[in-house]
């Protein structure tokens, strides 16, 4: 879309790809959302891939941060030595770089969700869980490779996922009441 824009209307662009965004106020479907309630509900949870898949988690604060560095320096437009436009597109990735196995990112989940009293510290996890195959579509592993986003911008998403998960899991006890 960024090339499409920039050949037909000389419009410059930058496209933006997310990995595996998450955080506070997240979207419902998402796993660590839905974990999170069925969990509370005490319902199972699936695992594909029996665990072993990795996904590029992306706290929600990095892309945030991503979007606003590469807004406030879109490519420029420019002429050729034959005077007809220079496409000024650029495409992005935003992403933490940093693929997480999904049993560690359920883990991490488990322990911050009763660090933040949103589960007890009783919870039996492992009663919980369902170890499922693979998905139809699915892909094993997700990353990003933020190249470009470090050398136009000297940028690189770095919010450790436990700390992330920690926020989550905190503004989830608060904005529940739980």
């Amino acid at each position: 879309m960024a090339y499409a824009y920039s050949k037909l209307y000389n419009i410059p662009s930058a496209g933006l790809r997310f990995f595996t965004v998450y955080g506070p106020a997240g979207r419902l479907d998402m796993a660590y959302f839905g974990f999170t309630n069925k969990l509370l509900k005490g319902e199972k949870i699936q695992i594909f891939n029996y665990g072993n898949c990795k996904r590029d988690f992306t706290y929600i604060d990095d892309i945030v941060e991503g979007v606003k560095r590469v807004i406030e320096h879109l490519p420029k437009r420019e002429t050729g030595m034959d005077g007809l436009p220079v496409l000024a597109y650029k495409i992005y990735n935003i992403g933490n770089s940093h693929p997480e196995s999904l049993l560690d990112f359920v883990d991490i989940l488990q322990q911050e969700l009763v660090r933040a009293k949103v589960l007890r510290e009783d919870y039996d996890f492992d009663k919980h869980k369902e170890l499922m195959p693979m998905q139809a579509g699915d892909v094993l592993v997700t990353y990003a490779d933020t190249s470009a986003l470090e050398r136009d911008f000297g940028y690189k998403p770095q919010t450790d996922l436990r700390l992330g998960l920690r926020r989550f899991a905190e503004w989830y006890r608060e904005f529940y009441g739980i």
